[in-house]
C-alpha cells in the first residue's frame, strides 16, 4: 500500500510527546508522505523541524491560514513571501476564507487569499484551500485564477454535488478526510458523480478524526479508515483508491 496524507498538522502540540510513534504507525500502514500546511509564522519553525527530522517524508507548505488573518496580516504575508523567495515549497497553503469562527477580518481574509493566489501563479505552485461557511464565495474568488492556470486542492471538502462539479470543473482536486465516515456528513452523496481522478486523501490531523475515533485526536494512520470508506462509496477496491489518490497527489505536488 502506498498512501499520501496530503494535509496534516503533525507539528501541532498535540503530537509533541509521541510524534515518532504517530509517524511510525502511519508508515506501518503504508503512508509514505505527510504534507504539512502552514497556518502562520508561528508554525514555521515546528514544520521545518519535522522536515529536517524526516526529510522527504514530512513536507512543509507555506501560507497564511484565514483564521490567522488579524491586525498584523500584512506582516504575516510578508513572512510568507520572504520564504517563497528563499526556497521551494510544493504548494501555498493553507489559504482561503473562513466565516465560521470570526468575520471581523473578512475583507482582509479576501485580500490575503487573492494575494497568495497571485503568488501561486507567479511561482507556478498549486494552492491548498481552507473554506468554511464560504464555499461559493471561495469558488468565485478562485475561478478567475483557475482560468489563468492555477490549480490546487479544496482541503477537507464537505460541500454538495454542485460544489464538487464546480470545483473539479476548474481543474481542482477535492481533499477527502474523516467527514466521509460520518453517518450524516452527506459527503458520500456529494461525490456520487465525482471520479477518483479528482480526489486526494487527507486526515487534517489532529482534527476531524474518522469513525470510530470521532471526538479523539486524529492521526495519519487513520487514513486507513478514510481510504476504506472511500472505496466503499465509489464501489471499488482499496488498492484502486490508494493507487489513484496517490497518483493525484504526486501530480499536484510534483513529487
Amino acid at each position: 500500500m502506498n498512501l499520501i496524507d496530503t494535509h496534516c498538522h503533525l507539528y501541532s502540540e498535540e503530537f509533541r510527546d509521541d510524534i515518532e510513534q504517530v509517524i511510525a504507525r502511519a508508515q506501518d500502514y503504508g503512508v509514505r508522505k505527510f504534507y504539512l500546511p502552514s497556518i502562520d509564522s508561528g508554525s514555521i519553525a515546528d514544520m521545518f523541524f519535522l522536515e529536517a527530522k524526516y526529510p522527504g517524508v514530512c513536507i512543509p507548505m507555506m501560507g497564511l491560514h484565514p483564521c490567522y488573518v488579524k491586525e498584523n496580516y500584512k506582516t504575516e504575508l510578508a513572512v510568507v513571501e520572504e520564504w517563497l523567495v528563499k526556497r521551494k515549497f510544493p504548494a501555498i497553503g493553507e489559504i482561503g476564507l473562513d466565516k465560521y469562527w470570526d468575520t471581523t477580518f473578512l475583507s482582509q481574509q479576501t485580500e490575503a487569499f487573492t494575494t497568495q493566489m497571485q503568488w501561486a501563479l507567479d511561482y507556478n505552485l498549486p494552492i491548498v484551500i481552507h473554506t468554511r461557511n464560504a464555499m461559493q464565495e471561495t469558488i468565485d474568488l478562485v475561478r478567475p485564477f483557475a482560468a489563468r492556470g492555477l490549480r490546487g486542492i479544496f482541503h477537507c471538502f464537505s460541500g454538495n454535488a454542485a460544489d464538487a462539479k464546480q470545483i473539479t470543473g476548474m481543474g481542482f482536486l477535492l481533499g477527502i478526510g474523516g467527514v466521509i465516515t460520518y453517518k450524516n456528513g452527506g459527503l458520500a452523496e456529494a461525490l456520487s458523480d465525482t471520479g477518483l481522478e479528482h480526489l486526494v486523501l487527507e486526515t487534517d490531523a489532529p482534527y476531524l478524526s474518522p469513525v470510530p475515533f470521532r471526538g479523539k485526536r486524529n492521526e495519519s494512520a487513520y487514513l486507513e479508515y478514510i481510504a476504506k470508506k472511500l472505496a466503499e462509496v465509489k464501489n471499488t477496491t482499496l488498492e484502486e483508491v490508494a493507487a489513484q489518490t496517490t497518483a493525484n497527489a504526486q501530480k499536484i505536488f510534483g513529487s
